[in-house]
């Protein structure tokens, strides 16, 4: 094993440190512009991978429920194998020799042959050889993330592969410190609004649950159409704010036994735009995050309220929660119905599938449920 010593120089233009300083410029730009860590740990990996003889590549990050590292970017050739597979599931423990090494030295570690190496137990059981392992510190000098880069036989990392690392831990460890911060904010935010929409189902029993399984359902669809971290979110969060216009609904209408009168019916169709106006005041609300609350009782053939919008005019992400939430309301009980099965829930969606749903969020619905296991009648 060796360490990190690699000196610093002014870079000459078309010299090889020219090359790595551009590299990381790049990569930079890159990273300040992802929507969360492990995107911008992406480009960070294909890099490494791409100009070194590294065959795979890693970044684990410290989780503070777990206390161990869970890997949240990967890049080339990954081990395989029952060991590894307990490692995805369970993360690098913090008691893990490498781990101990890293925390206990500021720089990074090169082995040329990981068989005998104590710092690096467990890894010729991977099968892996040759691994770099670069410490990242926040300002407390706490270890709060691990670059790894390993290849399948011994190698012996050459200074053009040392200078790429440490000039890449140096942007890994500013990337991860702003976006780890943002993250940590966005949990205290997902925190606050789910707990502001499940306010909501302590007004009414008979809605208890709805919340969470209305939003589990709509990211399971919104992950079949392949959205982005920064949607799902967006998605999430209006799932859970979708109603909350409906703090300013009497109880005597919203907990009305039977059909809503025409003057009851007007007042509940409210809460749409009382629920913008509420979000409104939530700055951090992506854009996304209002179009679920303004657009999840819009119709597709334009029949909905409040704005009547038609079609691809509704909002992707207010069309996908709007099947989810017809489908959790008539599968369960209401103060007005009894539940519905699955099996008439399903007619009664495909049966509108043009008229009040997006066709194509209605097939990409049915695969979901198709796909789930455990789904019963009785759901």
């Amino acid at each position: 094993m060796s360490v990190s010593s690699t000196p610093t120089a002014a870079a000459s233009p078309g010299s090889p440190e020219a090359g790595v300083l551009e590299l990381t410029l790049q990569l930079t730009r890159l990273g300040l512009n992802a929507p969360d860590l492990g995107s911008a740990m992406i480009p960070v990996l294909d890099a490494l991978v791409a100009q070194t003889s590294a065959e795979g590549a890693g970044y684990f990050q410290l989780a503070d429920q777990t206390l161990a590292y869970h890997a949240r970017a990967a890049s080339g050739v990954m081990p395989e194998g029952p060991a590894m597979d307990a490692l995805l599931a369970h993360g690098l423990p913090r008691e893990l020799p490498l781990i101990s090494a890293l925390e206990a030295s500021p720089d990074i570690l090169y082995f040329q042959d990981t068989d005998g190496e104590p710092a690096a137990s467990g890894f010729p059981e991977l099968g892996v050889c040759a691994l770099i392992a670069a410490p990242i510190h926040d300002r407390a000098r706490r270890l709060v993330g691990a670059l790894l880069a390993h290849v399948f036989q011994p190698h012996d990392w050459s200074p053009p592969e040392r200078h790429l690392i440490d000039s890449v831990t140096g942007l890994l460890t500013l990337l991860a410190a702003r976006l780890d911060a943002e993250e940590r904010e966005h949990a205290a935010h997902e925190g606050a609004l789910r707990a502001m929409g499940l306010s909501l189902e302590a007004r009414d029993a008979e809605t208890q649950g709805h919340t969470d399984r209305v939003t589990a359902l709509a990211l399971r669809l919104g992950q079949r159409f392949a959205l982005e971290e920064g949607d799902l979110r967006a998605l999430r969060w209006g799932a859970y704010l979708h109603d909350i216009g409906k703090v300013a609904v009497p109880d005597s209408i919203l907990l009305h036994d039977g059909p809503l009168t025409p003057e009851m019916r007007a007042r509940m169709e409210l809460h749409v735009a009382d629920g913008v106006a509420l979000a409104q005041q939530l700055p951090f609300l992506p854009p996304a995050t209002l179009d679920v609350i303004a657009g999840h009782h819009e119709r597709w053939d334009g029949a909905g309220y409040p704005q009547r919008l038609v079609g691809e005019q509704i909002p992707l992400l207010a069309r996908i929660f709007a099947v989810c939430d017809v489908y959790d309301a008539l599968t369960n009980v209401r103060p007005y119905k009894r539940a519905w099965t699955v099996s008439e829930t399903l007619a009664h969606i495909q049966a509108s599938s043009g008229t009040h749903f997006d066709p194509q969020v209605v097939d990409a619905l049915l695969n979901v449920l198709a796909d789930a296991t455990g789904l019963s009648e009785s759901a």
